[in-house]
This record gives structure tokens, sequence and C-alpha cells, in this order.
């Protein structure tokens, strides 16, 4: 079955240290498809585009930061993107999703702990199914390397970044609904 997200009910969440306390923001999903084979797992794939222009920590002038060259440089770099190359089943609606992660220029592997929430048929007659997704990533890899030292030999920013993505999607016109679709996706 082939999925659209729909960016506006989708987001990618983050949470990174700052000094000893974690700063929460989003950034929008800005499009992409899930597509679940469940015959044949191995042809399942995930792709999706984020827009790191629209970084939302709650504070403007941190978010413009973060928009600079010092972070993501969304003058050089209007895109992050994930492709997977391989979907694993971990349990019923538990997957292992391993692919390419681009940001800042920086193309590297990251494997995805992702989910089936479900789905159901919206008011307007669509089906839709929600996904969820948990990764950990060093920024430092993807070349995101602004940092300030601190007198006691601290950073100011952490290297850790926890991703957690929440995605809905509208099953794509064509597309052949499962026997007990409301169960799973």
């Amino acid at each position: 079955m082939q999925w659209t997200i729909d960016p506006t009910h989708s987001q990618a969440e983050f949470s990174i240290r700052h000094l000893f306390t974690p700063v929460h923001g989003h950034m929008v999903i800005a499009g992409g498809t899930v597509h679940i084979d469940e015959a044949d797992l191995a042809k399942s794939a995930v792709w999706a585009t984020l827009d790191p222009a629209s970084v939302n920590t709650g504070v403007s002038v941190r978010d413009d930061h973060l928009r600079s060259a010092d972070f993501f440089d969304v003058d050089k770099h209007p895109e992050i993107r994930f492709r997977s190359s391989e979907v694993l089943r971990k349990a019923d609606n538990e997957f292992l999703v391993t692919g390419l992660l681009a940001i800042h220029g920086v193309t590297r592997p990251i494997t995805l702990d992702a989910r089936v929430l479900g789905n159901a048929v919206d008011h307007r007659g669509s089906r839709r199914a929600s996904f969820g997704a948990r990764a950990t990533l060093n920024r430092k890899d993807f070349g995101l390397r602004w940092n300030q030292a601190l007198e006691a030999g601290e950073f100011l920013v952490g290297d850790e970044v926890e991703i957690n993505l929440e995605i809905e999607a509208v099953l794509e016109v064509g597309t052949a609904i499962p026997q007990a679709a409301d169960k799973a996706a």
C-alpha cells in the first residue's frame, strides 16, 4: 500500500541538550511516501523531506541561529532528506527502517525505530494512517559542529539529538485496502 505523507498533520520533533537542560523543537515534514508491501517486506520503502527553514524551538533568536551557516545553513541546504534502504519487522506493527539521511550536505546511514499507529477513514472519506519513528543521532556526524566552550570544560550544546517523527499519511487512490484495514496499515 502506498501512503502519501500529509505535511499539515506531520512533524519532526527533536531534543538536544543546552548546557544541562534539554531544548525541544520541531520542523515541518514537507512531503514523502510510505510504501508497505505486506507480501514482501523487502519491497517496502520510505522517503521523506523536511524543511529546516521551518525549525521552531519557541525562541526566534535561537531559531534564526539554527537556520544560519553555523547549523542547518538553509540557504545552501534547503532540505533534509531520508530514503530507506531496508525495512525489517520487529513485531506486529513495529519496524526497523534503515536508510540514508542527508542533513547540511552530509549523507549518513541511520536506523529508525518505527511503528504503525493505526489507520481509519477520515470525515472526507479518505483512508489515513499514522506512523511514528524515533532515532538518536550525533549532530557532528552531519557537519553541525558549532559549539561554545564553557569555563568548566563543558560545551554549551550537546552532540546527541533525539528525533521523534509523527506522520499522518493518506492512502493513494487505487491502492488496495487489506481485509483488516482498521487494525494495521
